[in-house]
């Protein structure tokens, strides 16, 4: 948990003076006071302020989350949800409720990490509750910061029709916009594995195509995941030496991983979850147990292919010679290689993700710096008469290498790398590497890092920085309003309400501003 070595002091006097005032009138009022922070240290306040932050995230997502509209969907055909979607008071009220409650919920993290206390299992469990506590009422939002949900309903379409997501769009499917499926996504083969695509495939028939339906069994799915994560993390933590609720505070309990995993409805965590069980069992003596885990991970998301090498080492134990090593990674590459075929079989889909991973980025995001500079190169060349997108891919193609080739230098090099810290370097390498970059990539590494006790002051206090600003920007890229509201100006009143109150976290809050200063050393709890 961060600790800090005293309150700044204000930078701007008169503003604080009227703050300070302000908190003590608001303090007469006792639920308010406490709500708005306070004097008071106990854990409490933080878990009841994040848990009001979430009621404002719920109640605003039901104006501005993403709503299927389809003839099956169940709030498209009712006038229920009217006054918050359709008039422009609701939706921007709704605006401000989203933008507002996830920088007050950024603030609970923070404000939880400074009140951690001194005995560990109250740290233990005070984080634990958080991660619970703030995702109950994240359970029932419409998808925000994502409507990759609606894709994964799509893509169990196309499965139950009998055709392949990884040879087939979501495009080619009647009434797919509808449906809710970003039309980003619509021409792009799944990257996903045949594990979760026969989950998205029983979603879409048990719940005979009504989208409400399948985001609620698909956020039961991502839910699973971050309770995993959450039985997995501190456990993997502390047989690394590393403080277990720190790095549950710092990945789990922050609010870019709740927002993204439980209110956005991600698989992620099922990948994340099954790639740290992995490792936890293979640190436990259970070599077949660890590589089933890993094979569930990848047959979600296959881009956890690239934890085999570091699973193989974590089997073959720390100062392993080369004999050891090559019989580890053979027996991971037979067990994984025959767990993959089992569920390519079931499916139908054999692997056929393998061509759709090698082929995935073809879209590029401009601000992933591979991205802008495949474009850039592409653009250049097409001036020569060049063709934009062969050169573009030509150039991704080659930076996939180079992550390819950066985790196979960290699983060779010796001495052996701590094998869950080579994990996480090289899916860093993979995340930075690519021509797309998602907020939610960075959830793979966090947790992984924060395992074996990675937790310098100076990448610590950028994480929570980042962390607030890619929850801004979430709430600000992703509301979905109607076509006759001013979405600039919808997006300009989310921007605004959030970068205030961030500048207000970061530059005048006594409790938290203290946090970004070059004194402030970050540490972990002092376990007894």
């Amino acid at each position: 948990m961060p600790a800090g070595s005293g309150v700044r002091g204000p930078a701007m006097p008169v503003l604080t003076e009227l703050l300070h005032r302000l908190r003590g009138r608001v303090a007469r009022t006792p639920l308010v006071g406490r709500l708005a922070g306070g004097d008071e240290e106990s854990t409490a306040v933080a878990l009841a302020q994040g848990f009001v932050a979430s009621l404002m995230i719920l109640v605003g997502s039901w104006g501005v989350g993403w709503l299927a509209s389809t003839q099956q969907s169940v709030f498209a055909r009712t006038t229920f949800l009217h006054p918050l979607r359709v008039e422009a008071p609701g939706v921007i009220a709704c605006t401000v409720l989203l933008a507002l409650g996830s920088m007050v919920l950024c603030r609970a993290w923070l404000r939880l990490g400074q009140r951690g206390g001194d005995d560990a299992g109250t740290q233990g469990r005070a984080v634990r509750n958080a991660v619970l506590l703030w995702s109950a009422p994240l359970m029932l939002t419409f998808p925000i910061f994502s409507r990759d949900v609606y894709s994964y309903f799509g893509q169990g379409r196309l499965l139950h029709s009998g055709l392949s997501p990884y040879e087939n769009w979501i495009s080619q499917l009647p009434g797919w916009f509808a449906q809710g499926s970003d039309s980003l996504w619509a021409e792009s083969a799944s990257p996903y594995g045949p594990l979760f695509l026969m989950a998205s495939q029983a979603i879409y028939f048990v719940t005979n195509a009504v989208p409400e339906a399948g985001v609620i069994l698909f956020r039961v799915l991502a839910a699973a995941g971050v309770l995993l994560c959450l039985y997995v993390l501190p456990r993997l933590a502390s047989a690394h030496g590393s403080d277990p609720a720190w790095a549950v505070w710092i990945s789990l309990s922050n609010p870019l991983f709740l927002l993204n995993m439980i209110a956005g409805v991600h698989n992620d965590a099922l990948m994340l979850g099954g790639i740290l069980l992995s490792f936890l069992l293979a640190r436990r003596g259970r070599p077949l147990a660890a590589l089933l885990a890993v094979s569930v991970a990848i047959g979600i998301k296959p881009i956890a292919v690239l934890a085999l090498p570091f699973i193989g080492l974590a089997l073959a134990g720390r100062g392993a010679g080369w004999p050891a090593r090559v019989r580890a990674w053979l027996y991971t590459g037979a067990v994984v290689a025959a767990a993959l075929t089992l569920f390519g079989w079931v499916s139908g889909l054999w692997f056929g993700w393998i061509p759709a991973m090698a082929g995935a980025g073809s879209a590029a995001f401009p601000y992933a710096p591979v991205g802008l500079l495949g474009l850039g190169i592409g653009w250049l060349a097409s001036l020569a008469g060049a063709d934009l997108s062969t050169v573009a891919d030509l150039v991704f193609t080659v930076f996939k290498l180079a992550a390819l080739g950066l985790t196979a230098f960290l699983a060779l090099r010796r001495p052996a790398m701590e094998p869950v810290l080579g994990c996480a370097y090289a899916l860093t390498a993979a995340v930075v590497l690519a021509p797309i970059i998602q907020p939610w990539y960075f959830l793979w590494l966090v947790p992984l890092f924060a395992a074996v006790k990675v937790h310098t002051g100076g990448w610590v206090r950028f994480w929570y920085l980042l962390s607030m600003v890619l929850v801004l920007a979430g709430v600000v890229d992703q509301v979905s309003v109607a076509q006759w509201i001013n979405i600039a100006l919808v997006r300009g009143i989310a921007a605004a309400v959030g970068l205030l109150y961030l500048a207000y976290l970061v530059f005048v809050d006594p409790k938290t501003a203290q946090l970004f200063t070059r004194r402030t050393l970050e540490k972990g709890p002092q376990t007894p």
